[in-house]
């Protein structure tokens, strides 16, 4: 049984996880895989704990706003 982690910023959207969660099952049953055995996890991770090319994420992308 796949178990697929998702590191992501916080905030995002419960209809966002959802719609996440859903697609990557979807990908699994293309490939074979029986829906119930998929399993997602979704990590959320703080900005400020996110670092991109030496900066805080919280720093340089600040306007991007989750869904």
């Amino acid at each position: 049984m796949p178990i697929v982690h998702v590191y992501m910023w916080s905030g995002v959207s419960r209809e966002a996880k959802e719609k996440i969660i859903k697609g990557i099952t979807k990908v699994f049953e293309e490939l074979g895989i029986p829906g119930h055995a998929v399993e997602v996890v979704i990590l959320e991770v703080p900005r400020e704990n996110w670092g991109v090319g030496g900066e805080q994420a919280s720093g340089k992308f600040k306007e991007t706003q989750p869904p």
